[in-house]
């Protein structure tokens, strides 16, 4: 009897099939969790970013620029990891 909680391309797959479809989702975990890592640092940053962007001169803003590389960090990976587990969760 087929399982109708799963999606309809996931209900005849053959067992590499399911293997790979794990790592997939494995890997997407993976970057989310990497992109919440990434959130806590960013919002550390945040403290000091607005100090950063009124006293320093000129172009010299590294908290600034540490803290849109975590942006983008944050965008980048949590993105394709919410595209890699794309699908039923997992129960183990």
């Amino acid at each position: 009897m087929a399982n109708f909680l799963l999606p309809l391309e996931e209900r005849n797959l053959t067992p590499d099939q399911v293997e790979a479809l794990d790592k997939r989702r494995d890997l997407g975990h993976t970057l989310l969790v990497i992109a919440g890592q990434f959130a806590v640092i960013a919002t550390i940053l945040l403290l000091w970013v607005g100090q950063d962007l009124a006293y320093s001169p000129g172009w010299a803003h590294p908290m600034a620029y540490y803290f849109a590389v975590a942006v983008g960090i944050i965008l980048v990976c949590g993105t394709t990891g919410i595209v890699l587990r794309s699908g039923t969760p997992r129960i183990d």
